[in-house]
């Protein structure tokens, strides 16, 4: 028998949740860990569609990558997607796991290593130095050879689905092939990628100064937020699959962007 807990420790053994950022919320967000899990369903966000999904495919389990419960609540009364989807996940005996800032940390199996991995970056390694909890964040690497702007616009687009790229440039023959990236937002981490020579910075949610202030420094690359941690359910797939290769464990259907480019 599989219990709830065991696949939860599977997967923080892989990726712990020290390695999440202060500000996050990463780890139980609704628990019942001594019960049999009945099967897992992994999404990166919590949807009235993906709970009912889990409902049909009699998962006990949701692993999410953002978290459901990230701001204090004083109150549960179905005023918003948190609130409703918290009541029900409970009355459906349905426990909530989030693995967020943590997976985004996580060196070579985390979402900065996997995206460089999939964009075909070599001799990748942390863009940020860690510290005594967390071992960094991001990613920097090389293309294999250097290609114009244009080009890697286009392997970025096909490589994450993104029908849009905002780019702090529009000179497409620019040479490129030191890549630095950051899963889901990062425009922190923006001067790191100048300090290591990168060509081109990738993240999501830039804001509109950082396109202004650094254009002179580095080519920014925002390929939305959802496209950028996508990968996440491949992640926590692979590492549960590997322990329990037999399991009732399923990447969501359901879910799909939500946000519509127009």
């Amino acid at each position: 028998m599989i219990l709830i807990s065991d696949i939860i420790d599977t997967l923080e053994s892989k990726i712990p949740p020290v390695w999440q950022e202060s500000y996050d919320n990463t780890g139980v967000q609704i628990l019942d860990r001594d019960k049999e899990c009945t099967g897992t369903l992994i999404c990166v966000d919590l949807t009235r569609e993906i709970l009912d999904e889990a409902i049909e495919k009699n998962c006990n389990l949701i692993i999410t990558h953002h978290p459901l419960l990230f701001r204090p609540r004083k109150s549960f009364q179905g005023r918003d997607r948190v609130e409703l989807l918290t009541v029900e996940a409970i009355r459906h005996g349905i426990s909530i796991y989030s693995c967020h800032t943590s997976a985004d940390n996580a060196p070579i199996i985390g979402v900065s290593w996997v995206m460089a991995r999939r964009l075909g970056l070599t001799d990748i390694h942390c863009l940020t130095t860690g510290d005594d909890t967390t071992p960094g964040s991001g990613a920097i690497g090389e293309l294999e050879r250097e290609m114009t702007l244009g080009e890697f616009v286009k392997r970025v687009k096909h490589t994450f689905g993104s029908p849009v790229v905002r780019s702090s440039t529009d000179k497409l023959d620019t040479p490129v092939k030191r890549i630095a990236l950051c899963g889901g937002a990062g425009s922190e981490f923006i001067t790191d990628a100048i300090a290591q020579h990168a060509d081109v910075y990738i993240n999501s949610d830039t804001k509109l100064n950082y396109f202004l202030d650094y254009t002179d420094r580095i080519i920014l690359l925002d390929i939305g937020h959802y496209e950028a941690e996508e990968c996440t359910k491949e992640i926590f797939y692979d590492i549960i699959t590997e322990k329990f290769p037999n399991f009732a464990l399923y990447k969501s259907q359901s879910e799909s962007n939500p946000v519509h480019y127009l």
